[in-house]
């Protein structure tokens, strides 16, 4: 199989006020760390290497993942500072999958990039597959956008090639990207080194425009779960930990009261749960102690450190936010 590229770098500015606590792929859903869910993916479709960039909270990744041998992988990281964006990135971290060091071109081999914030069951094989029977340039995986006025769509002919990128709320027939793509590396030449820079703000409508037919659409009926917001986060955590009871590992060190009442939560690692305290529908990162006969439901709850969000208040030493 091909090398793969996660894109981790991003701040993660709607999954607030979790970011700051952790990088996005660095949360744990339903006991495991989202990274290692993706890595665990790829391993599995038999892709040997694959590069993480970063750039927001990076050590908390790098704790996680290593260099991924434990997961049968190689790991490699690309550092990004500023953060590059969604076509920056890759263009900063293609060489390192080719094993080209320093050099600029000749990369020559189509590459998975694999969005850091999404969980999907596509077939990675089926896609290379079709990227590579096509010709394409970019060969996108999506699904029927069922919810258009969340997410913005890709529009695609009935061959296949993307035609175009509909704005969440158009009422345009479209499809939904489900954050993996096959790519060849050629298709960022254009991208200026070390500069931020969008795939589907930029790059890939000059595409469509210069080289029309070349962004094709991989359609599939695969499981998309998002992680972009807490509400999704939380939503996501509780599907999962449903489905997998005897694999969730749980939070390390977690401490909690016999007499506390925890329903449909996340606690994240080294959380202590006092006394008659109540948790429903919330979401406990590290660190946290819960006060004993306190009462909550559908809150995030973190360590207040450094200056709050707009959308939290100050209790004690703890920052609470609505999910």
């Amino acid at each position: 199989m091909v090398p793969a590229l996660v894109l981790t770098a991003g701040p993660a500015t709607r999954l607030r006020p979790l970011s700051l606590v952790r990088a996005k792929a660095a949360l744990p859903v339903a006991g495991v760390p989202l990274i290692r869910r993706i890595l665990g993916s790829l391993a599995a479709a038999g892709i040997a290497d694959v590069v993480l960039n970063l750039h927001h909270l990076p050590h908390t990744l790098t704790a996680i993942v290593g260099d991924g041998s434990d997961l049968g992988l190689a790991v490699r990281y690309s550092w990004e500072t500023p953060v590059l964006g969604s076509a920056g990135g890759p263009k900063r971290a293609l060489p390192l999958l080719a094993g080209l060091g320093a050099r600029d071109s000749g990369l020559g081999e189509t590459v998975l990039i694999v969005n850091g914030d999404t969980l999907t069951n596509v077939d990675l094989r089926g896609l290379v597959e079709e990227h590579r029977q096509t010709g394409a340039l970019v060969t996108l995986a999506v699904i029927r956008n069922a919810d258009p006025d969340k997410y913005g769509g890709v529009t695609v002919s009935g061959d296949g090639a993307v035609t175009g990128f509909a704005k969440r709320g158009s009422r345009e027939p479209s499809f939904l990207f489900i954050g993996v793509q096959a790519v060849e590396p050629e298709t960022f030449a254009t991208v200026p080194p070390g500069v931020p820079y969008e795939t589907v703000g930029t790059l890939y409508p000059s595409l469509l425009a210069s080289r029309p037919g070349l962004v094709r659409a991989f359609r599939t009926t695969a499981e998309f779960m998002d992680i972009g917001t807490p509400a999704d986060y939380l939503a996501t955590s509780l599907l999962l930990e449903g489905r997998e009871p005897t694999s969730r590992v749980g939070p390390r060190r977690a401490v909690v009261s016999p007499s506390a009442s925890i329903e449909r939560s996340v606690l994240w690692d080294d959380v202590v749960v006092e006394d008659g305290a109540r948790l429903s529908e919330c979401v406990v990162t590290d660190g946290v102690r819960v006060p004993p006969e306190t009462s909550w439901h559908r809150v995030s709850l973190r360590i207040a450190s450094g200056e709050l969000m707009p959308q939290e208040r100050r209790m004690g030493g703890l920052a609470i936010a609505a999910i």
